[in-house]
């Protein structure tokens, strides 16, 4: 064993250097560089512009509507992820493994598929939907649909999380807690989501922001209707294809900051979990 690590670190320097460039190749051509033109393009004609941008009514009200889409979807999918890795990994139970696989779906489908499969169920004119438009709840083309479809977009990322987390830790603890008295209620709230609750942040940060940036599902339930309808990213396909590129960046930029802020978050998170792990293995 310690004659290969010894053979590990023994690679010649120009392997290192050579690995170290092509790394730092791909960071700055396919992230660093678009993210720089981002900024650099929203700040072309100016602060003034780019607030000008940033403020006009359209653009509030996309702000708007991708926080309330947001709003909805966390909270969903965290319930969902935790129900659904507290089965997988504390139960043994028949389509246990087609849980297991449904879950990576999204994965597999297309985004502006998933939003079609949404508009053939709930459409005006399919016989599901056309129910609920004649009691007065409309889906398809409003916020609901779009909430809809970005939750089902997003919904692997809670449970993802959660699942390897959860099989590593085992029952031993809740069947402990069970042992002195807890009751199943207890013994969750005390012991299960205690345990979990770094993976638990993880996969909300993750989910927040791929719904924040979700565009092919929600393009396709949206109707794209500017001041209604429109999230951040189809504001800036809209001011992008109405030729206003100054505006159609300067919202970019936007997307661009809530992403680096969920960086934050998420770096932020990991270090306090790391932190805490030094803190029990001394």
């Amino acid at each position: 064993m310690r004659g290969a690590v010894n053979e590990r670190r023994t690679e010649p320097p120009w392997v290192r250097r050579a690995l170290t460039t092509v790394a730092l190749a791909f960071f700055v051509l396919l992230l660093a560089m678009p993210l720089i033109f981002v900024v650099w393009s929203s700040l072309a004609r100016g602060a003034a512009a780019w607030a000008a941008a940033v403020s006009r009514p359209d653009t509030a009200s996309a702000i708007r509507q991708t926080l309330t889409v947001v709003a909805w979807v966390v909270p969903l999918n965290t319930l969902f992820g935790v129900l659904a890795a507290y089965a997988i990994t504390k139960f043994q139970f028949r389509g246990k493994a087609v849980l297991t696989a449904l879950i990576d779906l999204p994965f597999a489908i297309s985004p502006v598929i998933a939003g079609s499969i949404f508009v053939f169920l709930l459409g005006k004119f399919t016989p599901l939907g056309g129910w609920l438009e004649s009691h007065g709840i409309k889906v398809i083309f409003s916020t609901p649909g779009m909430v809809l479809a970005t939750t089902f977009v997003t919904f692997p990322f809670v449970a993802r999380e959660l699942i390897p987390t959860m099989q590593a830790q085992g029952i031993e603890d809740e069947l402990a807690a069970r042992s002195l008295g807890a009751s199943g209620w207890q013994s969750f709230w005390r012991v299960t989501v205690p345990n979990i609750r770094w993976s638990l942040l993880f996969g909300v940060v993750l989910c927040a922001a791929r719904a924040m940036g979700e565009f092919g599902a929600v393009s396709v339930v949206s109707a794209h209707v500017s001041g209604e309808t429109n999230t951040l990213p189809l504001q800036v396909e809209a001011l992008y294809s109405g030729l206003d590129v100054t505006s159609a960046f300067a919202v970019s930029s936007l997307l661009v900051l809530m992403a680096l802020l969920t960086l934050a978050v998420k770096a932020g998170v990991e270090w306090r979990y790391r932190r805490q792990e030094a803190r029990e293995r001394a």
